[in-house]
Formats: C-alpha cells, sequence, structure tokens
C-alpha cells in the first residue's frame, strides 16, 4: 500500500522558507546591522546550517538553545530546526545566569547557539557555537556549521502539525520557569490569524526590535516570513535606532509594550522624523499613551490579550473600537470567562479567562502535573481574571490570588518567585512583593518586609540582594519596611490589604 498519503499533509515553519524563495526569492526576507538576506538567500542559509547540525548529530526531536539579542542568524536556527524537526529554545538573556543553566539543563538541550556577548555566562556542557567572529575558546564559530564537510542535502520537512517547533519558558509560579511546547501548528495558525486580522502582505516591512525568545516577537517576525514580508531587525530596543530605521526602511509594522511608546513620542516631538510609512502597530499600552503616538504618526494601534501559552493573540481589535478595552476575541480564538464551575459567564462577570482553539499549547514541557491543572473541562485556564462586555469587548481584570503577575515592561514576574529570594535575607522575617503604577514601565515591583528583630537592612541592600540572584528585570524598585504584614482570617497574608498600605 503506497503510505505517501500519510506525508501529504504535513506543512511545518520549514515550508514557509520553501515558498517564499519560490515566490519572492529576491525580496528582502531578513536585514541586520550584519547582513541583507533576501528570502532565496536565507532558504540557503537555513538549509545550510540544518545540513551542518545534522552532520553534528541533531535530529527529529532534539533540542537547541539560543542565547543571544535579535539578528537574522536567529531566524536562520528557527528555520533550520525547523527542517530538521528539532526543537528550539529561546532564552532571555536578561535571566541570571543560574536560571539559564535551570532552563538548559530542563530542556535537555543539546546545542547552544550564542552572540559573543552572551557566551560563556552559563555552565552548559554541550557543543556550543558563536553567531560572532569572536568566538570564546569554548566555542566553534557558527560560519563552521554553515560549511560541513561531507556530502550536502536538500533537508525534507518531516514535523507534523503537532510536533514541538520550540520551548518557551514562562514566569516562575512556584521556584522555577516552565517550559511551554507550542507545535507548528500553534505557531503557523497563529501567524494567519494575525495577518488576516491586521491585513498583513507581502509589501510590509517589520521592525523585528522584540525580542525572538517572547511570543509577540516571535508571532510577528513569523507572520511577516509567512506572507513574504521582510523583517528589518534590531538587537533589541533603542529608540534613536528604531526611529531612524522607520524612516530609512519604510517600516509599516511593529509592536510596542511600555515603555517604547512614551519613548518614541517624546523623541518624535524632540526631533521629528518621517514615519508616515508606519501603517500597523500591536502591543499594549494605556489609551492616552496609544493616542499621542498614532496622532503623530498616523499609524493604527491593535490592542491584544494573549500570553506565551496561546500562541500569541487571542484578542486583537483597533485600539479606537473600545478604549481601555483588550479587544475582541480574534478570528481563529475560542475566548470565555468562567465561573467555579468552569462555565461560561454572563456578560459583564468577573471570573477566570479561559482559551481553547488550535492556538492553545501543547502542555508544559515534563510538567504533566501542570497539564492537568491547565487543561480542565475543554478550556485552557489562563490564570487571569477578566470581564466581556455585551459587544464582546474582553477587560482584564489582573491575575487571579493564587497566580498574581507583574508585568514590568511586558515581561513577567511572579510575586512569589521574588518572595522567595527576598526570604532567604538573613535579615527578613516575612515579606510581600505587589505590582505597583509606574510611569515608566506601565508596572513596578514594590516589596514589603518585616525585619527580623535588631536587624539593620536598607531598601537598596535587599534590591541589590535580588539582583544578585535573579534577572535583575525581577528586582524590586520600591522596598518599605513595616512592623507586620496584615492578614485574613485564615491567617495568610493579605495581598489586597497589603496594596492599601
Amino acid at each position: 500500500m503506497d503510505m505517501s498519503h500519510q506525508t501529504c499533509g504535513i506543512y511545518g515553519i520549514h515550508d514557509i522558507f520553501k515558498r517564499n524563495a519560490r515566490l519572492f526569492p529576491d525580496q528582502t526576507a531578513a536585514k541586520d546591522k550584519h547582513d541583507t538576506l533576501t528570502h532565496k538567500a536565507l532558504l540557503s542559509r537555513v538549509n545550510t546550517l540544518a545540513w551542518g547540525l545534522s552532520a553534528v548529530g541533531i535530529s527529529k526531536g532534539d533540542t537547541i538553545a539560543i542565547l543571544s539579542m535579535n539578528r537574522n542568524d536567529y531566524l536562520t536556527v528557527y528555520g533550520s530546526a525547523a527542517a530538521l524537526g528539532a526543537i528550539v529554545v529561546p532564552i532571555n538573556w536578561r535571566l541570571s545566569d543560574k536560571e539559564i543553566d535551570y532552563i538548559l539543563d530542563d530542556s535537555n538541550a543539546q546545542i547552544l547557539f550564542a552572540d559573543k556577548i552572551h557566551a560563556g555566562r552559563c555552565m552548559f556542557k554541550g557543543r556550543q557555537i558563536c553567531f560572532d567572529n569572536e568566538t570564546p575558546a569554548s566555542f566553534q564559530p557558527f560560519q563552521e556549521l554553515l560549511s560541513p564537510k561531507g556530502p550536502s542535502f536538500t533537508p525534507q520537512s518531516t514535523a507534523g502539525k503537532n510536533d514541538p517547533f520550540c520551548l518557551l519558558y514562562t514566569a516562575a509560579v512556584a521556584g522555577a520557569p516552565r517550559g511551554a511546547v507550542l507545535s507548528h501548528d500553534n505557531i503557523i495558525t497563529s501567524n494567519l490569524q494575525t495577518a488576516l486580522t491586521m491585513g498583513i502582505t507581502q509589501t510590509d516591512r517589520y521592525l523585528n526590535m522584540l525580542p525572538l525568545f517572547h511570543i509577540t516577537g516571535i508571532n510577528l517576525a513569523f507572520t511577516t516570513l509567512q506572507m513574504g514580508g521582510s523583517n528589518v531587525v534590531m538587537e533589541k530596543f533603542n529608540p534613536e535606532e528604531a526611529l531612524a530605521l522607520i524612516e530609512s526602511e519604510r517600516i509599516t509594522l511593529m509592536a510596542s509594550f511600555p515603555p517604547i511608546l512614551t519613548t518614541l513620542t517624546q523623541r518624535l516631538i524632540d526631533s521629528p522624523v518621517d514615519v508616515s510609512s508606519l501603517k500597523n502597530i500591536t502591543g499594549i499600552d494605556s489609551p492616552e499613551n496609544i493616542q499621542a503616538f498614532t496622532r503623530i504618526s498616523g499609524s493604527r494601534f491593535w490592542v491584544l490579550y494573549g500570553q506565551c501559552e496561546t500562541s500569541g493573540f487571542v484578542t486583537l481589535s483597533d485600539s479606537e473600537d473600545r478604549p481601555g478595552s483588550a479587544g475582541r476575541e480574534a478570528m481563529i480564538s475560542r475566548l470565555a470567562i468562567l465561573d467555579e464551575n468552569d462555565k461560561e459567564s454572563p456578560p459583564d462577570t468577573l471570573g477566570e479567562i479561559g482559551v481553547r482553539g488550535p492556538l492553545v499549547f501543547q502542555g508544559f514541557w515534563n510538567k504533566g502535573k501542570l497539564d492537568c491543572a491547565t487543561f480542565k473541562n475543554g478550556w485552557h485556564h489562563t490564570g487571569d481574571l477578566g470581564q466581556i462586555d455585551p459587544e464582546g469587548f474582553l477587560w482584564f481584570k489582573g491575575r487571579k490570588p493564587e497566580k498574581e503577575l507583574i508585568k514590568p515592561g511586558g515581561e513577567n514576574v511572579y510575586p512569589a518567585e521574588v518572595e522567595a529570594v527576598i526570604q532567604t535575607h538573613p535579615g527578613i522575617k516575612e515579606n510581600c512583593v505587589i505590582g505597583v503604577p509606574d510611569p515608566k514601565f506601565g508596572e513596578g515591583i514594590k516589596a514589603v518586609c518585616v525585619l527580623n528583630t535588631s536587624t539593620a537592612v536598607t531598601a537598596q541592600d535587599l534590591i541589590e540582594f535580588v539582583g544578585e540572584r535573579i534577572a535583575r528585570y525581577k528586582k524590586p524598585r520600591q522596598v518599605v519596611f513595616v512592623d507586620s504584614l496584615p492578614r485574613d482570617a485564615n491567617g495568610n497574608i493579605d495581598r489586597n490589604k497589603v496594596k492599601a498600605l
């Protein structure tokens, strides 16, 4: 019996690169400060690297870690891994060395790609590749994998739609990050939803400045690629460089989380440049900040709600449709407010946000018990609270108390993780970490602490203590000391009363 029908339905991330090389061979696919690649050249590099990875033993199901700022090579590794059916583990370079080591170990990474800035930060014992020409002693140059010895080959995409494409490590709820498994189909479906909603085509030029280890950065980079468009890649956000690129590269698409929008608005007021090419922006910010920027730029801002676990956006709407809301349910997503019995609640009822559909992730890497708590009664339980009004607009209301989350500048920080670190300080008796408004980052971290008797600890001492042990964006910006923390009837710290102190 001819079994070829079993492969007829396969379409994965690698196929995006192949399609673009056929249809838009000479159009720019990716441009950074190092080089400019057409779609044809990008596919050639992707296939050559896949050949090199195969030569050193990487195959389907293996994990490949990346510790680097944004660059064209980041997209190349994604494509090469997809060609082999390997799984990419992009790592947040803002994490502490200890946190990076944990992710490398938990994901069982076989190989690590790093830029020269972050090479050597971890205790990784596997094969290490440096993107840059200045290669540390323990690292192999990236160019060697692009010039492997032996017969060349054209990789045949074998990844099925539910096969893992990447592991995105989310914030630590109970002491350790969790790897969310996203499949090829998760990413491709999310790309199509974004493109269809925002009208993204092969003529779009995306300013790729959000980290390629974050789901929004991944979604917009690959949405642009899937539609045949161009990625203009920045290592990281820099306001002067961003505005210069918008003008010189005629950027049409970008994303923004606090404080990007307010920073760009002020720069445009102080030193105007031509940003008339910018058509679409998506992200999160206050209605006032959004309106201030769109008035100057003439662009359209799309508000969203989503998670790493939903492969990107669950809602996506024009900010002018309902200012202050998180938008309406997107076209390939199912959204509901769930009651305590996981039943859908009527409009304007506060409850947990539940999501279902093809964008929901495959589960947590090696964390079966967490999957049982997350997937219940046909819904992905987000841990977020919200309301849906009669017209279908979602109003985000924060996290469930046991899953409270702080989001400084778009990063995710669980109070429990910061509290656990603070509690290891010998001068601290107990503490409570809360989110507070921050004019620059949208939300900041505040620690309310009770000192042990006769202990002298300053706020700055504690801030530096935390910053030395976990990612520095997780350290509190404010520390206050109190005689005692308020408690509820069960004797637990009452977080709401702490916020009112």
